[in-house]
């Protein structure tokens, strides 16, 4: 079954169910799907990693919000966002620990041939392009630069 006719069938449980944080989640997923099939130049299926990619978008557009609005005290708008921020993770593949991604990384500066931080790119797009939904970018950039320092 893809991502759609899950998304489509957990929304008319969610409805049926009165669940309203869930159901919050369950449409921006929909909606943000719908949006990338119709952006210029995709086709009608969006791949798997397509749609990891608009998920991915969404959970860090949430966690930004609710990180502004803790920041500014606002708890009613930071519990929205963390609601439907833990919707949407629900749905993207299991995060890896930061150890197996170090680890993960650690392989990749061997097998890139990696000396600098010269070499970050190469080893930015080897472990980004193997690891797609599995972690997040930003603690891979880390990881990176960390061991190539």
């Amino acid at each position: 079954m893809s991502l759609q006719e899950n998304i489509d069938k957990d929304i008319k449980s969610a409805m049926l169910s009165k669940d309203g944080a869930r159901l919050r989640g369950l449409r921006a997923i929909k909606a943000a799907l719908l949006v990338a099939k119709s952006e210029k130049g995709a086709t009608d299926v969006l791949t798997e990693e397509a749609e990891v990619k608009v998920l991915q978008k969404l959970v860090k557009q949430r966690k930004e919000s609710a990180e502004i609005y803790q920041e500014q005290k606002r708890d009613d708008l930071y519990q929205i966002e963390f609601e439907e921020m833990q919707v949407i993770e629900a749905y993207l593949p299991k995060q890896m620990a930061r150890d197996e991604v170090a680890a993960y990384v650690k392989d990749a500066i061997q097998r890139s041939g990696a000396e600098s931080m010269k070499d970050m790119g190469k080893v930015m797009g080897l472990v980004n392009k193997e690891l797609t939904g599995k972690a997040d970018g930003k603690t891979i950039s880390e990881l990176v630069k960390e061991l190539l320092a």
